[in-house]
């Protein structure tokens, strides 16, 4: 008997405000306070956003994706995201890897990102590419029961 895979493993690409509605989805199921289809429109059409989506082969739909600002020679993960049913299955790590390769082809020398102190599985995937923690924001975000979370600040040299 053969086991065929649930799900083929997405490609990843770079997406832009068409995938705005999904965006917005997916990340409502992944983050407390989600950001709108309106403010992933609006990063999408910055000039200085890079943004990665893997998208479903059979499907095309979005599976995760990953969006990064850049200012002169640094630039920021602002959020990456994948979709509950394609979560533990590698896609962060498969969006992070070539994003990464992107932002230093382009010149990028220093990457930073926050991310919520209590996220074990976020802190163990920067933590296998190298990022580092340079600093802390007591209460960078708000949690579900009104109250806040503190946020590493951490940082990977690309060049």
């Amino acid at each position: 008997m053969i086991n065929w895979p649930a799900k083929a493993s997405p490609h990843i690409r770079p997406i832009g405000a068409e995938r705005s509605a999904e965006c917005a989805a997916i990340h409502a199921t992944s983050f407390a306070y989600p950001w709108q289809e309106a403010d992933f429109e609006q990063l999408f059409v910055a000039p200085e956003t890079i943004a990665d989506g893997a998208i479903d082969a059979g499907e095309e739909q979005l599976a995760g994706f990953i969006l990064s600002r850049i200012a002169a020679d640094e630039a920021e993960i602002l959020t990456i995201a994948v979709a509950p049913e394609w979560r533990r299955r590698g896609i962060a790590t498969r969006l992070l890897r070539p994003h990464m390769y992107e932002l230093a082809a382009i010149r990028v020398s220093r990457l930073f990102l926050e991310v919520d102190v209590e996220n074990t599985a976020a802190l163990a995937l920067y933590a296998n590419f190298g990022f580092e923690q340079v600093g802390e924001r007591k209460t960078y975000y708000r949690t579900t029961d009104a109250g806040f979370a503190a946020a590493l600040v951490m940082r990977r040299d690309l060049l």
